[in-house]
């Protein structure tokens, strides 16, 4: 656990809440705990954690409305937190900007453990920028441009992005980037399809015909640095 992290909690349970907040007090985190999105809202505009932990239904703003709204100006880490824990439950998450999802009932030791893998990804900057065809990378302030467009990429998508420019020409398969990316063993690798198709949406000139991010069927995706037919 990254000690000092500024971690905000938005969770109508005050059992859950409490329980959370103390854990992660514990392991060494600054935790501002919120029972009310709009209440949490106001204090997030003010200043953005270092990682947030949202419940899906909250009164005031629920979650996926907060999601939204912090998005639209910053990428830092959420973990949604749910009852709600089908498939499709976990893509409508992701789709809306969370890095994570996690169903309820939940371990705090695997809460832990991925609060300290989104808090490691967002403080790891190597102090390098490079151009990969088409594209332009800060890799010390995780920054991306398209020419000259800047575009606006989540943590995750962030992540994303880098390993398949660093494995470009490569045929890489969902698992591979669950395990590489997602530091997952195992895992649901939907989330890995909700994130290439966000993914396209922001680098792809038309995300319905790539020119960049490919789908491989059957065996996974491949990213090309110059813009090129799909496939």
């Amino acid at each position: 656990m990254q000690t000092g992290a500024r971690v905000t909690v938005v969770e109508d349970d005050p059992a859950v809440r409490t329980v959370v907040a103390d854990h992660l007090r514990a392991a060494g985190c600054v935790v501002q705990p919120f029972a009310d999105g709009r209440e949490a809202w106001h204090q997030i505009e003010k200043r953005m954690p270092d990682l947030l932990i949202l419940d899906r239904m909250l009164p005031g703003l629920d979650g996926d409305e907060l999601c939204r709204r912090i998005r639209r100006i910053s990428d830092v880490p959420i973990i949604m937190l749910t009852a709600l824990d089908g498939v499709e439950q976990r893509i409508d998450g992701l789709e809306r900007g969370a890095d994570d999802y996690l169903g309820k009932p939940f371990s705090l030791r695997e809460l832990q453990l991925r609060v300290n893998a989104q808090l490691r990804r967002s403080s790891t900057a190597a102090p390098l920028t490079f151009t990969a065809g088409h594209f332009r990378v800060d890799a010390a302030h995780r920054r991306v441009w398209a020419g000259e467009q800047e575009i606006a990429l989540t943590t995750r998508e962030y992540e994303l992005f880098l390993y398949l420019v660093r494995n470009s020409g490569r045929v890489i398969s969902r698992e591979e980037i669950l395990r590489e990316v997602w530091q997952w063993d195992f895992g649901d690798a939907s989330n890995v399809t909700v994130h290439v198709r966000r993914l396209r949406e922001k680098i792809e000139p038309d995300a319905r015909i790539p020119s960049f991010l490919h789908t491989e069927w059957g065996a996974g995706y491949r990213f090309t640095v110059e813009e090129g037919s799909a496939c």
